[in-house]
């Protein structure tokens, strides 16, 4: 499968549902002409079989030569290894065509998550992410999987009444007229069934939400006691989306029994016409067999028809909500014209807050606020939802570089880190660059690696639950030290360890960035006594700056957030 960048034109232009799916199928186009190519051949066999029948009656059955009845039924043979064939391939298409479409699905999205980064969870829901791997890639592949048997079921229909015209003009009439009156009485529903698809689509996001929030915090909810609220409040969601589904599925099965009911009627019609002709000798018996073959026949396009409606109805609802999520855009974007890039060891500053960050020094963050300690965190790497031109490295606005050089020289790891399912070992090293083993020995993690039976080959669980919080903590740390950046913004990293690891990571920290730039956000004495400046906040502000020592003796404001006083001296 071949690589979808997010500024291919077909990607970047999401006007609608309808767009996206001509851009998807223009993607796979050679498959789904191979499957159209198959699936004609496969109704094309199935629609001359009884014309086939019909002369073997004839000339076999009812003139009594051997001979004619052989070569007929050797005809038929031939068709009918011709419809498995085809049937085959065409049933093989259809499935690569469903699987490409679902999966060049995930591959977009994907590709969007990983473009949109800390935007995407401010603007999306994780239920909504969630359901369109678990629901809406199914409906875009089944559109492209019904694609093959649609081309065949419209060629077939045109051969079909081309060979009644040939035989009985009257026939052939009805044929032609009856088949797009059945269309138009099936219309009507499909508008209905879309509206209400969509409504349950919605639902099914929400669900899907409210399940991951309970699941993630599930351990909160037993520790307060509030499991039952919870489940009181999914279960009247589920409720909600079960009426909704209730609603869909009267829609679609009504439109299910029109399936079989308006093409039953069709070939009452055709047999009932036909029955006269032959007993008036206008056509003979075998044509009048081939006649109600072909109104048995007609029932599979007819019914492959209107089931491409249904199906095309839900791929649409499917696609608007992908359509959603890839025209999303980054807080950040890069900008039109990059600005020279600082040298490195270039000094970190925020206007704003009137923060300098001198380069290879190790700088702790205090505030009253422990949220405008890491909203500056945030800001500093680019991470957070305000962009602005008041953090500069080197002098240079940072909105003025590449977003993947910011990425790459400041790394910003807050309290809401996770660890990603897989190998320990290549989720502590994401970017490859090795130390690992040192990185867990500056984080005081090594205990966690003897703990573990096959060590950094132990895979992972989602999001690292079966670690505590500490554990999981000082893997996290373990990772940000691995990638070791030119910039290192570290927010509250030993806020859930204790007192004695804290003193181990405090002074493993500096010696291990020894030389490069980091910057802590803590209230920890620990971290701030090793740091080599310190700077206080208030109303997001520098209002001091010293060693840990100096704040303590001549901020009083500094002191009592520091040693958590419950009064500022005067």
């Amino acid at each position: 499968m071949r690589s979808l960048p997010l500024d291919h034109p077909g990607v970047a232009d999401h006007r609608g549902p309808g767009r996206f799916l001509w851009w998807m199928a223009r993607g796979q186009w050679q498959t789904l002409l191979g499957g159209m190519i198959f699936g004609i051949l496969t109704m094309s066999a199935q629609a001359v079989m009884p014309a086939v029948l019909g002369r073997a009656i004839d000339r076999g059955v009812a003139a009594r030569d051997t001979r004619q009845l052989v070569l007929w039924a050797g005809v038929m043979l031939g068709v009918g290894l011709v419809y498995a064939v085809a049937g085959i391939m065409r049933h093989r298409f259809a499935v690569t065509n469903w699987l490409i479409a679902a999966y060049r699905t995930v591959q977009l999205v994907t590709r969007q998550a990983v473009h949109l980064g800390g935007t995407l969870p401010r603007k999306v829901s994780t239920g909504e992410v969630v359901s369109i791997g678990s629901s809406d890639i199914s409906h875009l592949g089944q559109v492209m999987d019904i694609s093959a048997r649609f081309a065949g079921a419209v060629v077939s229909f045109l051969l079909v009444s081309v060979i009644l015209l040939s035989t009985s003009v009257t026939l052939g009439v009805v044929v032609l007229c009856g088949v797009p009156v059945l269309m138009l009485l099936v219309g009507p529903l499909l508008r209905p069934l879309q509206a209400r698809s969509a409504h349950q689509r919605q639902l099914m996001g929400e669900l899907a939400s409210t399940a991951a929030d309970i699941v993630g915090g599930l351990r909160v909810l037993r520790g307060i006691g509030g499991e039952q609220v919870f489940l009181a409040r999914y279960r009247r969601e589920s409720q909600t989306t079960r009426q909704a589904g209730v609603q869909v599925a009267k829609v679609q099965s009504l439109l299910d029994a029109l399936q079989v009911l308006l093409p039953g009627t069709f070939v009452v019609l055709v047999v009932w016409l036909g029955a006269p002709s032959a007993v008036a000798g206008e056509i003979t018996a075998g044509e009048l067999v081939a006649f109600y073959g072909y109104s048995a026949f007609l029932m599979i396009p007819l019914r492959t028809v209107t089931e491409f409606a249904n199906k095309l109805i839900r791929a649409r609802v499917s696609a608007r909500r992908v359509c959603r999520v890839l025209s999303l855009t980054p807080d950040v974007t890069d900008p039109e014209t990059l600005l020279p890039s600082p040298p490195p060891g270039s000094d970190l500053y925020d206007a704003r807050s009137g923060l300098l960050v001198r380069a290879g020094r190790l700088l702790a963050v205090v505030s009253d606020s422990p949220d405008e300690s890491a909203h500056l965190a945030d800001r500093l790497g680019l991470a957070g939802e305000e962009v602005d031109d008041d953090v500069t490295l080197g002098g240079v606005p940072l909105t003025g570089l590449a977003r993947a050089e910011v990425r790459s020289r400041i790394v910003v790891s807050d309290t809401g880190a996770q660890l990603f399912s897989g190998p320990l070992g290549e989720r502590l090293d994401v970017g490859g660059r090795g130390g690992v083993d040192l990185a867990l020995f500056t984080a005081s993690a090594d205990d966690i690696l003897e703990a573990l039976p096959e060590g950094l080959d132990t895979a992972v669980t989602e999001k690292g639950r079966t670690f505590s919080g500490g554990q999981r903590q000082r893997l996290v740390l373990a990772r940000a030290l691995t990638s070791d950046p030119e910039v290192l913004v570290l927010v509250e990293p030993t806020s859930a360890v204790d007192a004695h690891t804290e003193a181990r990571i405090a002074a493993r920290l500096r010696e291990h960035r020894g030389g490069r730039t980091t910057v802590v956000t803590t209230m920890s004495p620990l971290l701030l006594d090793t740091a080599d400046e310190v700077a206080y906040l208030e109303d997001g502000r520098v209002v001091a700056t010293g060693t840990h020592a100096e704040l303590l003796e001549s901020c009083p404001g500094y002191r009592a957030v520091v040693t958590r006083d419950a009064e500022v001296p005067a």
